[in-house]
């Protein structure tokens, strides 16, 4: 059975997508830590992180960057940090989460709650950055 991120990729289950191309997907978190948290993946659906292959993770990098650009220049925060968790989800994916403090990051902390609305100027903002 395919991922929940592969079914995002195909279309069958809709997204707040910030950039695509031939073979990553950014796309808005729908329970975020704060806002513009966003998820990179690759469209090829590998669980691990860590199995795939050298040049595709080396490109997913290259595109979280972009990302990750975009994404500070629309919410205000003195950086964007990364994780990989690898857990929730059988499909790798890369968290892009704008933070002030290292606490910023901690997955226990409850997560804001932001309305559709919000959601889609957060990804219409940050895609137009990206171009």
């Amino acid at each position: 059975m395919a991922s929940i991120f592969s079914r995002i990729v195909s279309g069958e289950i809709p997204c707040y997508k910030i950039a695509e191309d031939e073979n990553y997907l950014a796309f808005l978190d729908i329970n975020p830590l704060a806002k513009g948290h966003t998820l990179v993946i690759p469209k090829k659906e590998t669980d691990y992180i860590f199995d795939i292959g050298d040049d595709e993770l080396a490109g997913m990098m290259v595109f979280a960057k972009k990302v990750a650009h975009g994404i500070k220049e629309v919410v205000p925060c003195k950086r964007i940090g990364v994780t990989v968790i690898g857990l929730e989800v059988a499909h790798a994916h890369i968290h892009l989460i704008p933070i002030n403090t290292i606490y910023d990051m901690d997955f226990s902390r409850p997560k804001i709650k932001l309305s559709p609305e919000d959601f889609t100027t957060i990804s219409n903002a940050i895609a137009n950055k990206i171009g």
